[in-house]
């Protein structure tokens, strides 16, 4: 009887028949420069310890003003409405919401903004409900839209309109 045994080649390496020669041939593992140099490696320690000052989690008000900037640059024009002004009792502030709807491609929206940190809009919202306003909204996601943002206000020369 022959008996053969059949040995499985580690991990990393190039079994028997496989590679030029009759004997396992084990693959390299480093990279052919050798080690990395001092320079590279201080450098790196270096961004190690910068990557997470870098990445550091936004709070909600700053990610708010990120996005109305963000429509405010490339978002369209449509006509709105300001359907109404709700002020939310909250512990430490009052919060604005201004309530609006407009119509993009046939399809009404309604939306509603928290003006609280755009306190020339916020003086001025509680005349503005049943007015028409410009509103701006993402052309991708009309969905995601702004009545006004620290560069731009919809509500145009309405504001003297609503306090005279």
């Amino acid at each position: 009887m022959d008996r053969s045994v059949t040995k499985k080649a580690a991990p990393g390496t190039i079994s028997e028949g496989q590679g030029e020669s009759e004997e396992t041939v084990t693959a390299p593992l480093r990279p052919a420069s050798g080690s990395l140099s001092a320079r590279a490696r201080a450098l790196g320690g270096r961004l190690a310890r910068a990557v997470p000052l870098l990445w550091r989690r936004k709070d909600p008000a700053e990610l708010e003003r990120l996005r109305r900037l963000d429509v405010n640059k490339r978002g369209r024009i449509s006509a709105g409405r300001i359907v109404d002004l709700v002020e939310v009792e909250a512990a430490a502030s009052k919060p604005s919401l201004v309530v609006y709807s407009y119509e993009v491609a046939g399809v009404t929206y309604q939306a509603a903004q928290d003006v609280t940190a755009l306190p020339e809009i916020a003086n001025i919202v509680q005349f503005l409900p049943g007015r028409t306003a410009s509103v701006k909204y993402d052309p991708k996601r009309p969905a995601n839209s702004i009545i006004a943002c620290e560069e731009w206000s919809g509500l145009g020369n309405r504001e003297q309109e609503a306090v005279g």
